[in-house]
């Protein structure tokens, strides 16, 4: 076995290097897994642009990644239900599940959480874009031999999406609207699909992305790049009643929540690199709007993963490109080009 794991660490701004980090002897009660493959999400991009995302910001070094799976190749104590050879989906929560919000069953705001390539917490919380990473068993949701690594490590941000259209309660029959049109936007848009949702616009700046999202079953696409008009249109002849808003934008909350009917419901899911969005809040309290944030997920990787392994949701229909985890830095940076890329995932070779 291996005493290094090459990974790709975060030292600051647009500072992304593959570092050989020691592994050291596997902790009891933990499993090492080999890198099977990884998508590189949006946080992984803000935190590479800007070293922060929302109000996460980088103090030290930070390995990437919470998008994976991989071969279990070492187990130190017991695992049940577990053993070495396994392909799994990695969850990148550890919850505590004894804190009060574990106990109320929403263990995504856990106090304690341990969330794998976030700088939420000091020392930093370690990513899985390295050949080699640690997990706990529980981390750990294992794959039939027909799905590939790659689709497997999508099963986090579709877990994201099924929180946030849970989030929006009973959406079936109801007309929405999606503000970004970038990977988390496009799953949002296929869980609110199978979630019922009858009638869906995606609205983005960049016609690249919103061509993908007609391909993917949008029933319409708007480019607001220049302005509303369509899309205020549109609402006029028939109102939506729940919008998601995905780009992280203070234009596209005041968007999501200008063009909600009244008594709508908006779903906040992206966040702002520097951690603040302003909020026309007249308008949340005149229109009696329902603002809701979604923050990661909980239980849904189960369910992601069931979807996934089902054939149920398509997540691989997002992959733009596949790059070797060792190409990280450059991987990185044609993610960031929204000309080009939807979802880039990094691969073990």
């Amino acid at each position: 076995m291996t005493s290094t794991a090459l990974a790709a660490t975060l030292f600051g701004p647009e500072d992304l290097r593959m570092v050989e980090h020691p592994l050291g002897k596997l902790a009891s009660g933990m499993v090492r897994i080999r890198f099977g493959a990884g998508g590189i999400c949006g946080s992984d991009m803000h935190y590479f642009r800007h070293a922060r995302t929302g109000d996460f910001v980088v103090k030290s070094p930070l390995v990437l990644g919470h998008e994976i799976s991989g071969e279990v190749v070492e187990i130190s104590g017991t695992a049940a239900n577990l053993k070495v050879g396994d392909r799994v989906a990695v969850n990148p929560s550890r919850w505590c599940g004894h804190c009060v919000a574990c106990r109320e069953g929403r263990p995504n705001l856990c106090e304690n959480i341990y969330f794998m390539g976030s700088a939420s917490k000091t020392p930093h919380m370690q990513g899985g874009f390295a050949n080699y990473f640690d997990a706990v068993p529980a981390q750990c949701v294992k794959i039939p031999d027909h799905v590939s690594y790659q689709a497997a490590a999508l099963a986090e941000p579709l877990a994201v999406c099924l929180h946030a259209v849970a989030r929006a309660g009973n959406i079936e029959g109801k007309r929405g609207i999606i503000f970004g049109a970038g990977p988390i936007g496009l799953l949002t848009m296929l869980a609110a699909h199978r979630a019922g949702m009858a009638d869906i616009t995606v609205a983005d700046i960049a016609p690249a992305p919103l061509a993908f999202a007609t391909r993917l079953g949008a029933s319409h696409v708007e480019n607001v790049s220049a302005g509303e008009e369509g899309l205020k249109a549109q609402a006029a002849a028939r109102p939506y009643d729940v919008a998601f808003e995905v780009s992280g934008t203070a234009a596209g909350l005041a968007s999501a929540i200008g063009i909600v009917r009244r008594g709508g419901v908006v779903v906040q899911i992206g966040n702002l690199p520097g951690g603040q969005i302003p909020t026309p809040s007249n308008a949340v309290m005149a229109k009696e709007i329902d603002l809701r944030g979604s923050f990661r997920f909980g239980f849904e990787f189960m369910t992601a993963v069931e979807l996934i392994s089902a054939g149920s949701v398509d997540v691989l229909s997002l992959v733009t490109a596949e790059r070797p985890l060792s190409t990280a830095p450059d991987a990185l940076r044609l993610a960031l080009d929204r000309s080009q890329s939807v979802k880039v995932v990094l691969t073990a070779n």
